[in-house]
């Protein structure tokens, strides 16, 4: 992990992340408990490890914000929203099928019956 090769720059971009963790803590309680739980969820070493990834890449990338998601592992190019309504379109269709063959086992069971 980091801490078994450190080096100048994850210091400095350990010291970034603390940094802007610092930022909130506060004599907040709430601020303080949030803090601690990014630390203990392992969010700062992500966030460091991808800050450090960014600092030693040679050829710094056009859009660091892509960069960050890709690092950590983000689907790129989806429309979120798109998938969505597909994913409700889909459903509404199988609910509409489902009643359909409901409808139509009825209707096998009925023409059983009067044989």
């Amino acid at each position: 992990g980091l801490r078994s090769r450190p080096s100048p720059s994850v210091s400095r971009m350990a010291a970034i992340a603390n940094a802007a963790v610092s930022s909130l803590t506060s004599p907040d309680a709430k601020k303080e408990e949030f803090r601690k739980y990014l630390e203990r969820s392992g969010v700062i070493d992500a966030l460091t490890k991808v800050l450090v990834g960014l600092y030693e890449e040679p050829e710094k990338p056009s859009n660091a914000i892509e960069f960050i998601k890709m690092t950590l592992g983000a689907p790129t190019g989806v429309d979120v929203d798109q998938l969505k309504a597909e994913n409700e379109t889909l459903r509404a269709e199988a609910a509409r099928l489902r009643e359909k063959v409901g409808a139509l086992e009825e209707k096998l069971g009925g023409a059983a019956a009067e044989e």
